[in-house]
């Protein structure tokens, strides 16, 4: 029995010792050999140990699985067929966010750009002048008007092309001590002026330019206050300013019997000088209107009948080759004691603005003009007559006419009549004439 192997000796790796061997081994080899066999079965467990946990890591995904692909159905964490999770790829998230930032920033920038542009390129050195060099070229004439300030008179200039910005000169105003006083007038200027020439300008004497009014024979009041309104930009005349003027007609030294300024106001072509008053202007031409009745030889006790015939005759001749017979009518009318009958003169005392009037009108007894109602002259001046007229009246033609009709509203012909009958005949021509012509209205 005692020769028998044991089990450790069956199972062993090495082959057993013979107990010659055993006995002949020294020490050493067999201290050696213990220490492989407690190696190798070290070894050994570690194998098992290994495998033991790979089972368990095994039964742990196996158990797991279920749980990830439940996440992934419920869009949790995204896993691939076998359980895991799949490799993520490389997200552009960042460079997106890049863009967009720049695109922002971009965008900002264009804004800040256009809305500050004078700004930005001021301090970059960038900005273009704000103001011409020089006294300019050319010609053009600026009116400053009453009541405009420095800021008004920047925008006229740089809207008129005279100064290159509204800034340019109103920072130039600015500077000035004394402050700059602008009067109410036409200038002579040039385009492209410096803010300063045209400052010097402005303020030279020489560079104010007259306000041409042209006045038509035979325009009334009215119609002379409405001209001179239209002007009140070059003159700085207002028509409220005219009217007041115009209703204190006794300042203006004329006749006792006058009852206004019409008739008064000789027509022909005034220069205005800026800063003249409403006042001023209007004696004016009151002034010159004594001047010719002077040079024809008119009395002043003379002046308002005078004027009271030519301004008829200025209205109802027609032609000024007319004017001559237009005057003896008159005269053949007063001296037989016979009504004008002029329809001139009834529609300026009714308001109106034509020779045509109303049987009404022609009734009416408390028209001081009418002279159908009331016989001699009418109380004043319909209109304010020129020289033509003045002369007829003081030199009318011979003749023993009584009675004249328009018969072409166009040409101005005249028919001059001594009868009734060669009158009537006459008036039914310049009714035919009318009819022809349903738009006339004198």
């Amino acid at each position: 029995m005692a020769d028998e192997p044991s089990w450790d000796d069956i199972f062993s790796s090495q082959p057993s010792p013979t107990a010659a061997d055993d006995q002949s081994a020294p020490r050493s080899r067999r201290e050696a050999k213990e220490s492989s066999g407690r190696r190798e079965a070290k070894e050994s467990s570690g194998r098992r140990e290994a495998r033991e946990g790979s089972r368990r890591r095994e039964t742990r995904t196996t158990a797991e699985a279920p749980i990830r692909h439940e996440r992934a159905r419920r869009g949790g964490d995204r896993v691939d067929e076998h359980g895991l999770p799949p490799r993520r790829r490389r997200r552009l998230t960042w460079l997106w966010v890049l863009i967009g930032i720049v695109a922002v920033l971009g965008g900002a920038s264009a804004a800040a750009y256009f809305t500050f542009e004078p700004q930005i390129k001021q301090v970059l050195g960038w900005a273009e002048p704000i103001d011409y060099t020089g006294s300019g070229t050319g010609r053009v004439v600026v009116t400053i008007t009453n009541g405009q300030i420095g800021s008004d008179v920047a925008k006229t200039l740089a809207s008129a092309g005279v100064t290159k910005t509204y800034t340019a000169f109103y920072k130039l105003l600015l500077k000035q001590d004394p402050q700059v006083q602008f009067h109410p007038g036409s200038y002579a200027l040039k385009k492209q002026m410096s803010a300063k020439a045209a400052l010097a300008a402005l303020t030279d004497p020489k560079s104010k330019v007259s306000t041409q009014l042209v006045l038509p024979e035979g325009i009334t009041v009215k119609g002379v206050i409405k001209r001179l309104a239209d002007l009140s930009e070059s003159t700085g005349i207002s028509a409220a300013q005219l009217e007041v003027a115009a209703a204190d007609y006794k300042s203006f030294g004329l006749p006792a019997e006058a009852p206004n300024l019409e008739g008064y106001l000789f027509p022909a072509t005034y220069s205005i000088e800026p800063g003249q008053t409403a006042h001023a202007v209007l004696q004016t031409l009151v002034t010159t209107m004594f001047q010719h009745l002077d040079a024809d030889g008119v009395a002043p006790a003379d002046r308002h009948k005078v004027l009271t015939l030519a301004a008829l005759t200025q209205k109802e001749g027609g032609s000024s080759a007319d004017f001559f017979k237009v005057a003896r009518v008159w005269d053949n009318r007063l001296a037989a004691g016979m009504p004008l009958q002029s329809d001139a003169t009834v529609s300026y005392g009714s308001g109106g603005t034509t020779i045509s009037t109303t049987d009404a009108q022609r009734a009416d007894k408390s028209n001081p003009y009418n002279t159908y109602a009331h016989t001699g002259l009418p109380i004043g001046p319909i209109s304010n007559p020129g020289d033509a007229a003045i002369k007829a009246t003081l030199h009318p033609a011979d003749g023993t006419w009584l009675f004249f009709v328009l018969v072409n509203g166009q040409t101005g012909e005249t028919v001059f009549s001594t009868t009734l009958a060669e009158h009537n005949a006459a008036v039914k021509q310049w009714q035919a004439w009318l009819r022809a012509h349903p738009g006339f209205d004198g």
